[in-house]
């Protein structure tokens, strides 16, 4: 009896010994190994994947990418993979790879993206940004003076900031006149607004109300239907004129709602001055641009950028050297330069060190930790300011990224995207209209 009691025990030792070093094995794993990976047609990348036990691999595409020199066919062809790992791929796609221990244990899916291997002409040229909401975007509620008294036209109808109003009595408005005019035209009838509340369309009734200031009708609403302001354009493709600016979405500086965009434009620039940065306030670039001067039309605005089209003279015009694409895995903390142009005039390298590489964050606009070390630039802007995001990350003679955030309490730090993060969502928005790639 005791001699079974003491196998029990050690089997339950054993098989709770067994869990926790499998656990500790998958949560290295899902830490380490990335859940998206972008690769270059015909280079080969080494991943380090840190494992205690013998993982297996299963692509959903069939004779698309090499591991460790082998091709990776489906649906079960599971190949083992040793500490680390080589990736290579000869022709375009995307793919899904499915990673289990002994071929069983389902431990992560990481989603490859292998796009063409060819250079950018990486810019640094500081642009006006110019754009048209797809709607107008309700910046503000407030109350109505009517016979003495405070009245809030739109209380309970669901309406408030960040929304975005596109319809007014079944037909759409497409700016603050068009909106005005309707409100005017109600005579004091209820209206029926149309607006989007995030991905949602939805229907609202309200009646206007007449002021006593200006004896005109009022619904109560600050809005807004277009902005612009100062950025850096980061790269464009010579052959397509495809162009990547900003690195993070143009938002509404009072609600925070990244901007639907109906119709926008890039234009030359000009750089009238330079607020520095210090910590705690974030400086930037003073600069105004010309209608007669467009460059480019935007057509996405998205959370890791703006994307569009160069006019052919843009690009005959626009002074830029022609770099090979780095992704992530060529990426390392160490000395690299940007490229920005903050005098308005002449595109200039500046040297920075990249702190820090996110290897799990892939999509998002602050992939890499980067800090100012040029002494140039610090005299004459404190660090990173507004109006240089987009500025282009080189390295080891390759574009890695761009600036995108500066860090308020240490503006010599701030963030960067990852440069094939940008050609992703220049492809997909290109052939997708205003599509949001998260």
């Amino acid at each position: 009896m005791k001699k079974s009691t003491f196998i029990i025990k050690a089997l339950l030792v054993f098989l709770i010994s067994a869990i926790t070093v499998i656990g500790v094995s998958y949560l290295k794993v899902i830490l380490t190994v990335p859940g998206e990976m972008v690769l270059i047609e015909g280079e080969e990348y080494s991943y380090d994947i840190d494992s205690l036990f013998p993982i297996s691999i299963k692509a959903d595409t069939q004779g698309m990418l090499k591991i460790n020199g082998k091709s990776v066919e489906r649906p079960y062809n599971h190949i083992g993979i040793s500490k680390p790992v080589s990736l290579s791929s000869d022709k375009g796609g995307s793919l899904k790879l499915n990673l289990r221990f002994f071929g069983i244990i389902p431990v992560k899916t990481i989603n490859v993206d292998v796009v063409s291997n060819k250079s950018l002409v990486a810019c640094g040229n500081t642009i006006g940004v110019k754009i048209k909401l797809d709607g107008i975007l309700v910046i503000g509620i407030s109350s109505v003076i009517s016979d003495g008294q405070k009245i809030l036209p739109v209380r309970n109808s669901g309406i408030k900031p960040g929304n975005m109003i596109i319809g007014i009595n079944g037909r759409e408005i497409g700016s603050i006149n068009d909106l005005v005019d309707e409100i005017e035209e109600s005579g004091g009838n209820p209206l029926k607004i149309r607006y989007r509340s995030g991905d949602e369309v939805q229907e609202a009734t309200v009646t206007p109300v007449k002021s006593s200031e200006d004896g005109k009708y009022h619904i109560g609403l600050w809005v807004r239907d277009s902005t612009a302001g100062i950025g850096t354009l980061t790269f464009y493709d010579a052959d397509t004129g495809k162009f990547g600016a900003l690195g993070h979405g143009i938002t509404d500086i009072d609600t925070g709602t990244l901007m639907s965009v109906k119709s926008g434009e890039i234009l030359e620039s000009d750089i009238l001055g330079v607020k520095m940065s210090r910590s705690g306030v974030p400086g930037e670039l003073k600069g105004v641009f010309s209608e007669g001067r467009q460059l480019g039309t935007i057509e996405s605005n998205t959370e890791v950028g703006i994307y569009g089209k160069l006019e052919k003279h843009a690009m005959q015009r626009m002074k830029g050297k022609m770099y090979p694409v780095g992704v992530r895995a060529n990426i390392k903390e160490g000395p690299a330069v940007i490229l920005s142009n903050i005098d308005g005039k002449k595109t200039e390298e500046y040297d920075i060190v990249i702190q820090k590489v996110s290897r799990q964050n892939l999509n998002g606009s602050k992939g890499m930790i980067i800090k100012i070390t040029d002494e140039r630039l610090l005299s004459t802007t404190g660090g990173i300011v507004q109006g240089m995001s987009g500025s282009p990350v080189i390295q080891d003679g390759k574009i890695v990224g761009a600036v995108t955030h500066v860090l308020v309490n240490d503006p010599t730090r701030g963030y960067g995207i990852f440069i094939e993060t940008m050609l992703m969502n220049a492809s997909q928005n290109l052939s997708a209209g205003n599509k949001m790639v998260k």
